[in-house]
């Protein structure tokens, strides 16, 4: 098991020894609480947008469901008449300069596999930067908007915002509701209470802390062919293997679980680069992934490769109070 996996289930399973790194914790929290401090005071330059902005966020390290929700929030949004973009910080990406528009047909290496999803599925308007506010100036100068979409980002206090959305795995929780590096959290605690909504991905049904989220297979889609079948592609009991190179790869695979197939899985670092080589197991069976691992797997890929696709399902409660959010935020629209 590598170290980062280790310190991963000490972080959420337990383990004595993480009570050596509870001084480095203190000083982690010094410095993002006097950030905070320092942006709700007005000390820090940060750029507000002239249309509102909302960032989806989380307050652990790994993955929680943000892109998912990102796409419903775009569907969502133009099925209301608005003109939607997305900013990002492009992890891992590598374009030739910042601020990089990403277009449906560059390369996961340019453009970042989560921004380059996003476009794919919906054709949005999109722009990376590690400095989120010089993404949202260059994606106003060549869009007019009415909302922007930040993803990820919550920490990120160069940019305003309007809207704060985190998401939490109900699974997994916060672990032991410690700092980085004893602890999975970006940020302590408290923060939470400062968000405007709270999102539980794999919640069963809302609570006093937050809102249900479902993630929801749809369809299988071949990776070759762009062909998409219904689920039942696969019948009950079917051996395949299983790739995930996301935040929480586990998920992924109870999920497949949870469709009665057999996954036999392959868990990779979040935000992984593949080769056909590094895919290619024994016994030959069919392959499945996730979308986010099939956008970088396309020009490589063999007949029998799918992607899962997968969308949100936020409870109907939460969208009630989202639209009453967007009639504040746009009270001039019709």
């Amino acid at each position: 098991m590598a170290l980062a996996d280790r310190l991963l289930a000490a972080w959420y399973d337990g383990h004595p020894a993480l009570h050596v790194l509870r001084p480095l914790e203190a000083i982690y929290r010094a410095v993002v609480c006097r950030k905070r401090q320092r942006f709700l005071a007005g000390e820090l330059p940060t750029y507000r947008a002239p249309v509102p902005v909302v960032v989806v966020g989380n307050i652990t390290v790994g993955g929680t469901g943000k892109t998912p929700l990102i796409l419903w929030l775009i569907e969502h949004c133009r099925q209301r008449g608005l003109r939607v973009g997305v900013v990002s910080r492009g992890y891992g990406a590598k374009p030739a300069h910042f601020p990089w528009r990403v277009e449906a047909d560059q390369s996961a290496t340019v453009a970042g596999d989560e921004p380059l999803l996003i476009v794919q599925r919906t054709g949005v308007p999109l722009m990376i930067d590690p400095d989120r506010s010089q993404a949202v100036r260059a994606l106003l100068e060549s869009e007019s908007l009415d909302l922007i979409l930040c993803d990820d980002g919550l920490q990120h206090y160069r940019l305003a915002r309007d809207l704060e959305l985190v998401l939490i795995d109900a699974a997994r929780g916060l672990g032991n509701g410690r700092c980085l590096p004893a602890g999975p959290l970006r940020e302590p605690l408290e923060r939470l209470e400062s968000v405007d909504a709270r999102l539980f991905n794999g919640g069963a049904a809302d609570t006093g802390e937050g809102y249900a989220l479902q993630l929801r297979p749809t369809a299988l889609v071949n990776l070759a062919s762009d062909q998409r079948v219904p689920l039942d592609h696969f019948a009950a009991g079917q051996a395949l293997h299983a790739v995930a190179g996301i935040g929480n790869p586990q998920r992924f695979f109870n999920t497949l679980e949870a469709l009665n197939w057999r996954p036999i899985p392959h868990p990779f670092a979040d935000h992984a680069q593949y080769s056909k080589p590094a895919l290619t197991f024994t016994p030959p069976l069919p392959l499945l992934m996730t979308e986010k691992d099939a956008v970088k797997c396309r020009s490589f890929a063999a007949a029998d490769w799918w992607y899962l696709a997968i969308d949100a399902a936020p409870s109907e409660a939460f969208v009630t109070w989202f639209d009453a959010q967007l009639a504040r935020l746009l009270p001039m629209r019709p």
